[in-house]
């Protein structure tokens, strides 16, 4: 009876097998599961094509840096397991020479323990901070040897870019370096995409018909590319013939830190490289936990800021004739009582209904004591495409420290303000 048994047991396990061989759905040899007439699931084409991969990129560090920022980005991109991550300069604050050596040894020092401890490879591209300077630039040639180069992964073309060649200028790209990338690009013609990364936006400066950009731009024209920098602190999206540009956030750089509207955060950006293209997710480093959710936490000092004037908590209202002018941005200049000068202090967008909030150092701290002339431009855009700041839609005299009619007297203390524009007068014809 127990043969019967264990023989009808058999039969079933082998039918049994055989079902499920015959609905089974392997799909890249990989998943096993087995098919009914109606499925818990939407679909079996699984999200790995072998061509596609992932990289981070890290932004601006210096411009002085915040305590335990960046390093604690090292920990969670290890988190994250990227395969690899790429820089766009500004990783020390250098702007030191050769008498001041031992002080920027100690920085690049501080900076190569940070990125050792990824588990992944960490690329290097050269910002103004890195190669202020004939030293900087020399220091750095010992050690990393090219400030510029490429390297192509799964057909995909990485072009990294000096953007301060020669140093100690405002930006560019030199000769040599744009006949190197000429080079690289007719050599690879074929790669299915093009990253480009570098420190300063050269597009949107005032001397990008000399800085070398618009030559390495043309040398692109046809292919599709994808290109990220730093430098502004503040992030931005651009489109330039048909193609995205990335002006980045911080990585722990310089920041008032007053959020998405003001494009100041720090993030990382994860980048999945598809077949069709870039697929990118700006992740800030505030979300990322680990399993436990518990945040790295690392002693990376920060820079100590002398000489700060204090603020004190600054508002106000602001409209023109008679109307709020939502996003437009109010900037006071602190007047030096012995020339007469100006220095930029504080500025903040206007809300929907006409307030505003300024911010000197962090988010919402106000503005120093002392006289101001205040100034206000509304862009709509703030920035074109192109990366041109877009039309001022309020009169130009408002623009400007030396032609605005706007005065606040800052005190110690909560101050708040309300400013009506109105109208330019019509000039009378001569």
């Amino acid at each position: 009876m127990k043969r019967l048994l264990l023989a009808g047991l058999t039969v079933c396990l082998v039918i049994a097998a055989a079902a499920f061989s015959a609905n089974q759905v392997p799909t890249n040899g990989e998943l096993q599961i087995v098919t009914e007439e109606r499925n818990p699931w939407t679909n079996l084409r699984l999200n790995n094509d072998p061509a596609d991969f992932k990289f981070a990129i890290v932004s601006d560090r210096t411009g002085g840096h915040r305590a335990r920022v960046f390093s604690q980005a090292v920990a969670q991109l290890n988190l994250m397991q990227p395969e690899f991550v790429l820089s766009v300069g500004d990783l020390i604050e250098g702007y030191k020479k050769e008498d001041d050596a031992a002080k920027l040894h100690d920085e690049w020092k501080e900076f190569q323990g940070f990125v050792g401890r990824l588990q992944m490879p960490f690329f290097y591209v050269p910002g103004n901070h890195d190669v202020a300077n004939e030293y900087e630039e020399k220091l750095w040639k010992e050690k990393f040897g090219r400030r510029y180069y490429h390297f192509v992964y799964r057909n995909v073309l990485f072009l990294c870019l000096n953007a301060d060649d020669p140093p100690g200028k405002d930006g560019g790209i030199g000769p040599e370096q744009v006949a190197y990338f000429k080079g690289v690009l007719e050599q690879n013609r074929n790669v299915r995409w093009t990253v480009v990364a570098l420190h300063r936006p050269l597009w949107s400066q005032a001397n990008v018909a000399k800085n070398g950009w618009l030559e390495i731009e043309g040398q692109m024209a046809g292919r599709p590319y994808t290109v990220f920098a730093g430098h502004v602190h503040r992030y931005q999206k651009f489109v330039r013939n048909g193609q995205s540009y990335y002006q980045l956030a911080t990585t722990g750089g310089g920041s008032k830190m007053r959020g998405v509207d003001y494009g100041e955060f720090d993030h990382i950006v994860w980048v999945t490289m598809k077949r069709e293209g870039p697929v990118l997710a700006n992740i800030l480093l505030d979300g990322i936990y680990s399993e436990n959710m518990t945040r790295p936490v690392t002693d990376e000092p920060g820079v100590v800021a002398n000489n700060r004037k204090p603020p004190y908590p600054t508002r106000g209202k602001l409209h023109f004739e008679g109307s709020p002018t939502p996003g437009a941005m109010v900037t006071f200049y602190l007047i030096n009582p012995a020339d007469k000068k100006t220095q930029r202090v504080a500025d903040g967008l206007v809300e929907p209904d006409g307030t505003f909030t300024l911010s000197s150092y962090g988010p919402n701290d106000g503005a120093p004591a002392g006289d101001h002339v205040v100034t206000v431009v509304w862009r709509k855009p703030f920035y074109t495409a192109e990366g041109t700041p877009g039309p001022n839609w309020l009169p130009e005299s408002y623009s400007k420290p030396e032609t605005t009619s706007l005065k606040a007297t800052v005190k110690a203390g909560i101050n708040d303000f309300t400013f009506e524009m109105k109208k330019d007068p019509p000039v009378e014809a001569k």
